[in-house]
């Protein structure tokens, strides 16, 4: 006879935390891939226009929208989560300064409120970094 392990279901409360981590996870990828990037990388005339104000033109703002797609596209990807929101957050930080030094600080408030939920992400999320390192190093040390 074998002994089976009964393990109580997770509190409710956690399990609530737990969606609303990932569903401000997926929109959060979604906009930053969709709403914010991909304007960018189409060379939408306000993002042309926004770019060329600050004197960036097209280089800087494919760059940036470049990043931002990509950032939201691995947000939506369990194992780079946590790396693509500290990344975003970076990326915010500097939107931020941008704002405040070169537009005058209009819509100055739009990175900072998208930094703490980014933070929540990257905090919440921190384990999965930690596996991400573990695979690189078994790949690496394979020599693949």
């Amino acid at each position: 006879m074998t002994a089976t392990t009964v393990t109580a279901p997770a509190p409710a409360g956690r399990r609530s935390v737990r969606i609303a981590l990932r569903t401000v996870q997926v929109l959060l990828g979604l906009f930053f891939a969709l709403a914010s990037g991909m304007p960018k990388v189409i060379a939408h005339p306000t993002a042309v226009e926004a770019f060329e104000r600050l004197g960036w033109g097209e280089p800087g703002m494919y760059a940036i929208g470049t990043l931002e797609v990509l950032g939201g596209i691995a947000l939506l990807i369990p194992l780079l989560g946590s790396v693509a929101a500290t990344a975003l957050v970076g990326l915010m930080v500097g939107a931020f300064i941008v704002t405040v030094t070169a537009l005058g600080g209009e819509n100055a408030a739009t990175p900072v409120i998208l930094i703490l939920p980014l933070a929540w992400i990257a905090v919440a999320r921190r384990g999965k970094t930690t596996e991400l390192i573990g695979l690189l190093r078994r790949v690496l040390r394979r020599g693949v």
